[in-house]
């Protein structure tokens, strides 16, 4: 780190990473508060310690610390002394206009770190907005280690609980679910009620000493048990009609029991829709049932539980809305996470995959999302999300038969199923009828050279056609998909935007530099040299340009209309 680096920290000022300290008009800085400046950012995610700079950024340096300098690889080797894991940090002593800068930088832990005497730190916000280091609680703590996968929530043992506190009922809920999903075919069903505990790392030791972890309350606790062990656990289910609550239900239940039990609520109030195609009737239900099944169990198995607040489930007239307490897993974003799947517990998210209610794979959400697609209706919206909870949205309105239709008569047609991209490409074709490769990409949430083989598949099939060349390359749905998706007039109405655009763009150039050629207008608007040809002569035959020349000396001035 230089010195103009560190000016430029200096004048944007503190934040969450950077933290300025002085030793101006004060002693010098203490080893025992570098290792806790240290510590707050190390569990606040990683950042910038200056010590030398005042909290308005002014730049006023520190006294040697080393008799006559300050060596870094000692402020270092203190650091790590100091610190508990050891933090292993780089130290620069830095000069800027005569005067000395400790710039400490430090990495993010990889567990919640301490000072060697005890003190435990994190970087967060004052009320007014301002950044400081505050006292890190032990339930703070626990949900961290949790968030970084350092612990298993359903892994921590309960002690005051025993075997009484868990329901033989939901024992055999698991083996029905298991021998289900499975076709029958399972020894896992077949396992005693402490056998299955133990296969699922939820029960330990003996049974006559048995150790009862949290996941085998939350699979297995009578409602009672759970209330007063975990009290942080609850479900909602509400149904709203405009204004009137018309259903509120509250409940403790374990969470087998919980996913079967909201999905059968909502299923009440799943009413369907029929569509003939050719022969066939085919049924479009208001919400597809592998999308709630899948929200819903995502909801219960990825809920942050030292958090406060239901797992909710709330229909509405136009939506339905699934949220949880806790926000998406670490290293989950709203750019990322058709991609990336990173389970909150691992327990839970095997005994659900065992159950049959979620994939191991992570591809619970891409689930969502195809079958949402593919019965007409919009892509579900995880735009609410926040660090606090995770909400998503499944639109219950019309659906669009239209594309229903097309995209049951493709899959019968082709042999193969629309793949979730191809379905978003579609979707996205018909409110956008001109993007390109990295517009696409950033939706689907892939890289461009996967979106670029999608369209590929798509342009040969006949359902997307290119538009120009090179970067200005876009695409738009063909004739025949919109004859099919929209209408004829929809697919006049890209042809007659992309002319006039493209006209507009050779008059710009034209009265610019006062004549184009053919191969200029084709560089231009990126399209070939045909469709150059075809472009320049529909508008000298409009009177907007004037040929001049002939063949390949051609070239175009502006008109007179």
């Amino acid at each position: 780190m230089g010195p103009d680096d560190i000016r430029e920290l200096a004048s944007a000022g503190e934040s969450l990473t950077v933290e300025f300290k002085s030793e101006h008009g004060h002693d010098q800085f203490s080893d025992d508060k570098f290792a806790e400046a240290v510590v707050c950012l190390s569990n606040g995610g990683g950042g910038t310690l200056l010590v030398g700079i005042e909290d308005n950024g002014q730049i006023t340096g520190v006294k040697h610390r080393h008799g006559e300098s300050t060596n870094p690889m000692r402020l270092q080797a203190m650091i790590a002394n100091k610190t508990v894991p050891p933090v292993v940090t780089e130290v620069a002593v830095v000069d800027i206009d005569g005067r000395s800068v400790i710039a400490v930088t430090i990495p993010p832990s990889a567990t919640v770190t301490g000072t060697a005497r005890g003190l435990y730190v994190r970087r967060g916000l004052r009320p007014d907005g301002h950044p400081e280091c505050m006292p890190f609680p032990a339930h703070e703590m626990l949900a961290d280690r949790i968030e970084r996968g350092e612990i298993d929530y359903a892994a921590i043992a309960e002690p005051l609980a025993t075997l009484e506190d868990l329901d033989p009922r939901e024992f055999d809920r698991m083996r029905r679910l298991v021998t289900l999903s499975s076709g029958g075919n399972t020894a896992f069903a077949t396992l005693s009620d402490f056998e299955l505990g133990r296969a699922l790392s939820v029960i330990e030791g003996r049974e006559d000493a048995a150790t009862i972890r949290r996941g085998a309350l939350l699979l297995f606790g009578k409602p009672e048990s759970i209330h007063r062990f975990l009290p942080t656990h609850e479900t909602a289910f509400q149904v709203v009609e405009d204004t009137a609550v018309k259903q509120n239900i509250f409940a403790h239940d374990p969470l087998l029991k919980s996913a079967e039990n909201l999905f059968e609520q909502l299923q009440r109030y799943n009413d369907e829709e029929e569509i003939e195609i050719g022969l066939t009737r085919v049924a479009v239900p208001r919400i597809p049932p592998v999308a709630a099944r899948e929200l819903i169990a995502n909801a219960l198995v990825h809920r942050d539980y030292t958090m406060l607040g239901p797992v909710s489930v709330q229909l509405r007239d136009a939506e339905l809305t699934i949220s949880n307490p806790g926000g998406f897993p670490r290293g989950v974003t709203l750019d990322n996470f058709l991609t990336t799947s990173r389970p909150r517990s691992r327990i839970l998210s095997e005994a659900f995959f065992r159950a049959g209610l979620v994939e191991r794979t992570g591809r619970g959400i891409n689930r969502v999302f195809e079958w949402t697609l593919r019965s007409g209706r919009t892509a579900p919206d995880f735009s609410r999300t926040d660090a606090t909870q995770v909400v998503v949205s499944l639109p219950t309105g019309q659906s669009d038969l239209a594309i229903v239709k097309f995209v049951v008569e493709h899959d019968e047609r082709s042999g193969r199923h629309f793949s979730l991209g191809e379905l978003q490409i579609v979707h996205a074709l018909l409110d956008d009828p001109r993007l390109t490769v990295g517009e696409l990409a950033r939706l689907t949430q892939a890289s461009e050279i996967a979106t670029r083989s999608i369209l590929t598949r798509l342009v040969e099939s006949g359902i997307v056609e290119m538009r120009g060349n090179g970067r200005g390359r876009r695409y738009a749905l063909s004739a025949a998909a919109y004859r099919t998706l929209s209408t004829k007039s929809g697919y006049v109405h890209v042809l007659s935007f992309d002319e006039m655009q493209q006209e507009q763009m050779v008059i710009s150039y034209v009265r610019s530099h006062g004549r184009i050629t053919r191969r200029e207008a084709a560089e231009l608007c990126s399209i070939s040299s045909e469709d150059a040809k075809t472009l320049l002569r529909g508008m000298r035959d409009k009177k907007l340009l004037i040929m001049v020349g002939d063949r390949r000396s051609a070239y175009y001035t502006e008109g007179s209309n």
